[in-house]
């Protein structure tokens, strides 16, 4: 699962987009304008990001150009489909570019490798202790078989490995679970590694999830 970010000022494109990336497993935020989505980038963290360029509050490719590594992998999808504008968006940073109309099925293969690239947050798998996470495929696997995890159990056992030793504030949990336009109840992340830690301890984990009260979760390796 990657959590990625969709600037698009075409709500029904928009919500297009973000339902079929949420089909093929992804947690997707739309907004319409580059000051949201300069926004939305500090609030939260993000795998990657598709644009379009023609916003009402100015044009993607400046937009593209102030972004300053590291950032998240960036797919242009605009109707600028020229070889001019195709050189011009890749020239300012962008990783890819797709024209419009587009195939909902190109769009996620195109993302998919962008993921995969060496560098992001999907090119290597992480290991604590006997369990392995694989970012590619989204399986945990203790000793070698396979976890049966929910789709936010999967992300909190990432976000939790990638920061193993670390405490993960709660509210840095809450932004890689949920949208921004998710409701979350007050209990939902404790219910949340509730679930995982009982699944991890069933399974025979050799590593533990640790609760620091009133500041967030620690993942560890057992004994350690």
């Amino acid at each position: 699962m990657a959590r990625v970010l969709v600037v698009e000022d075409n709500e029904r494109l928009a919500g297009l987009i973000a339902d079929g990336l949420a089909a093929q497993g992804h947690v997707c935020d739309a907004v319409s304008t580059l000051a949201a989505a300069t926004d939305a980038l500090r609030d939260a963290p993000f795998d990657g990001i598709v644009l379009d360029l023609g916003l009402p509050d100015g044009d993607g490719i400046d937009w593209l150009r102030a972004r300053r590594a590291p950032r998240p992998p960036i797919l242009v999808l605009t109707a600028r489909d020229a070889l001019e504008d195709r050189i011009r968006g890749l020239d300012a940073g962008a990783d890819d570019y797709l024209p419009k109309p587009f195939a909902m099925s190109e769009l996620a293969a195109r993302l998919r490798a962008l993921l995969r690239r060496p560098g992001t947050r999907q090119d290597a798998q992480l290991t604590l202790g006997n369990v392995t996470f694989d970012p590619a495929s989204q399986r945990v696997a203790i000793g070698g078989i396979t976890l049966d995890l929910t789709r936010r159990e999967a992300a909190l056992i990432e976000l939790l490995l990638r920061r193993a030793d670390q405490v993960v504030r709660r509210a840095v949990i809450e932004s890689c679970l949920y949208t921004f336009d998710e409701a979350v109840t007050p209990n939902a992340v404790e219910a949340n590694v509730s679930r995982l830690r009982r699944k991890l301890e069933e399974a025979g984990a050799a590593l533990e999830l640790h609760t620091i009260r009133g500041v967030g979760y620690m993942a560890r390796a057992r004994g350690a």
